[in-house]
């Protein structure tokens, strides 16, 4: 009997990048998984160089300046921290 693997490989990250609002995850099957930044307090509060300093793992992605890590599974999924707020916009 076959086992699913706990790391598919459709959903290895290939590349990973954050703009100014989203943090962006390119899977080995071509989808773009895109969350917005806020979600993550740690990575919303790092600078652009800290976000951009990017370690693509199997089944995830880590951020050594600010020892922050992201499943795929949970990028999927829309899990967030519990503690992240919206932003408010500015007036």
């Amino acid at each position: 009997m076959n086992s699913p693997s706990l790391y598919p490989e459709n959903e290895r990250p290939v590349e990973a990048w954050c703009d100014l609002h989203n943090v962006h995850v390119r899977l080995a099957d071509g989808r773009e998984v895109i969350t917005p930044l806020w979600w993550y307090p740690t990575l919303f509060q790092a600078t652009p160089a800290q976000r951009n300093n990017i370690e693509l793992m199997l089944a995830g992605v880590h951020w050594p300046d600010v020892d922050e890590d992201l499943s795929i599974r949970g990028m999927l999924a829309g899990w967030k921290y519990p503690q992240a707020k919206v932003p408010e916009k500015a007036a």
